[in-house]
């Protein structure tokens, strides 16, 4: 899996340099010699990762992630859909290259903020920019009783996070991403060391209009627990006046990065699938942008 994500980072450091004629078909002449590429992945996220898309300014973007139990539990719990887990979460456009966000997860009653900064943004034309670039960090904390003998501290609860994604809209239906995570874990929940690092890749496939196959997939480097596992996850995205509704297919159970990093436990290729959905409804605060 290393071998094939190398090769995958040299694909997308080649193109990257390379001249892509087939994208932005919507570009017309007369317009501005330097235009931005947006709907990288249509989405802020790819399943359970950041992706390189950011709000717009004043869009107020309310989600709700759903995960289900492993579809392999069988009839005794309907497929995994007598048992769930989810996070509600708020995220917001401050500016167009700088969105803040809040969400709750019911997996140890967790609560996380977080912000995310564009530091690039992929652009054609004379002053052309090769792909985007984009910053998150954030912390969080669990929440729910522990029966440990020594109870843990509040500092001893929270965790954080930074992660760096990269990601490159290489035709009109073809998208990739790269996206380094590292996480920090004051009291490791789910074993393993309480410093982990992650490579990560996600990629998106247009399939119709309105419809695509997206990929995410975080192999985890260092400090992992013997008993966990590299969270992948795969979706099928379907566009809606402007929003992205999304089932997928997961083995995390976790929707926050400490969870879906430190806490995934099943085995996707043997059979350890959890079907879920993300849906999220925008809305505008205040005047839009002309």
């Amino acid at each position: 899996m290393k071998f094939i994500f190398a090769q995958l980072l040299c694909c997308l450091a080649f193109t990257a340099a390379a001249q892509d004629t087939t994208m932005l078909d919507e570009i017309k002449e007369g317009e501005p010699s330097s235009e931005k590429v947006y709907g990288i992945f249509k989405s802020t996220r790819v399943v359970n990762a950041h992706s390189v898309d950011m709000l717009r300014k004043g869009n107020l973007d309310f989600r709700i992630l759903h995960r289900f139990g492993f579809v392999n539990n069988g009839i005794k719990e309907l497929f995994g859909l007598d048992e769930a887990s989810m996070r509600i979460g708020f995220d917001y456009g401050v500016c167009d290259d700088f969105t803040i966000g809040v969400g709750r997860s019911t997996l140890r009653k967790e609560i996380d903020l977080y912000g995310k900064w564009r530091l690039m943004h992929q652009s054609r034309g004379e002053k052309a920019r090769p792909f985007s670039l984009v910053i998150a960090g954030g912390w969080l904390a669990w929440t729910e009783e522990s029966f440990a003998l020594v109870k843990p501290g509040t500092i001893d609860r929270f965790s954080y996070y930074v992660q760096l994604v990269a990601g490159r809209k290489f035709s009109s239906k073809f998208s990739m991403q790269l996206s380094p995570i590292f996480v920090r874990t004051n009291t490791p929940l789910g074993g393993g060391d309480r410093n982990l690092f992650a490579a990560g890749i996600g990629g998106r496939h247009k399939l119709s209009k309105r419809t695509a196959i997206t990929l995410d997939y975080h192999p985890v480097l260092s400090g992992l627990g013997d008993n966990n596992t590299n969270p992948l996850s795969v979706g099928f995205d379907i566009e809606t006046g402007g929003h992205v509704f999304q089932l997928h297919l997961s083995n995390a159970t976790g929707m926050n990065e400490r969870a879906y990093i430190s806490e995934t436990y099943g085995k996707f290729f043997k059979g350890d699938i959890r079907m879920g959905f993300n849906l999220s409804r925008m809305f505008q605060v205040g005047k839009r942008k002309k």
